[in-house]
């Protein structure tokens, strides 16, 4: 099969595995998922959505962030890892949104990407969520699955985003990458993937290599 077949087959049947294509991290507003995404960096999505209630309460607006200190908001994440790099993100990402965004949070990955601690895996899920923009959000399930289809042999995130976006039909990208993360997490694991149980068995090119050996 070529790599557009196989991407096809792959929307396919994700979507019937995992209809409910949703984010796993909490949010109510654009600037929620984007703090929480920036926190679930080295983290679990689990661990985010325990901390960000109380955070946001206490910071409920770009103003209150912006005028937060560091250690003020890293007491409210230090269970998420690497909170002091984290804390100064956040609060300078707030900074920069009221000085060049109005206080509004962009949507377009070229923006995005302009604010502390934003890279092109936040950007995409903000443009695909939030605005409802074609979006490839390349993270480790993604990496991981999509190589093991076949679909390329990039380890470069720029690269993969780039190769998919070829590959996939745009209307169905930002679902298919949620589809993955949930994927990763029960079928595709990254110590022991369960290729037998897996609903892209007959067309993943490792799958199919797989279950060959074991047979």
């Amino acid at each position: 099969m070529r790599k557009q077949e196989i991407a096809l087959c792959a929307v396919e049947a994700l979507k019937k595995e995992y209809p409910d294509a949703i984010c796993s991290l909490t949010y109510t507003d654009p600037l929620q998922l984007l703090i929480a995404t920036r926190l679930s960096a080295q983290c679990t999505d689990a661990r985010v959505n325990m901390v960000t209630p109380a955070l946001f309460e206490r910071f409920p607006t770009v103003d209150d962030f912006a005028a937060a200190s560091y250690d003020e908001v890293a007491e409210y994440i230090k269970s998420c890892g690497l909170f002091k790099t984290k804390s100064k993100d956040i609060v300078e990402m707030c900074k920069k949104l009221r000085a060049d965004f109005g206080g509004e949070v962009p949507d377009t990955i070229e923006a995005l990407t302009t604010l502390p601690g934003v890279g092109r895996k936040t950007a995409n899920l903000i443009c695909g969520d939030i605005f409802g923009k074609p979006a490839v959000v390349v993270d480790t399930h993604c990496i991981r699955i999509t190589s093991k289809l076949g679909l390329h042999k990039q380890t470069d995130q720029k690269k993969i985003e780039t190769e998919l976006k070829k590959l996939l039909p745009p209307e169905e990208s930002n679902d298919f990458c949620h589809r993955l993360v949930l994927h990763g997490r029960a079928v595709c694991t990254a110590r022991s993937p369960k290729c037998r149980d897996c609903c892209m068995n007959s067309f993943c090119r490792t799958g199919v290599k797989e279950l060959r050996h074991e047979d």
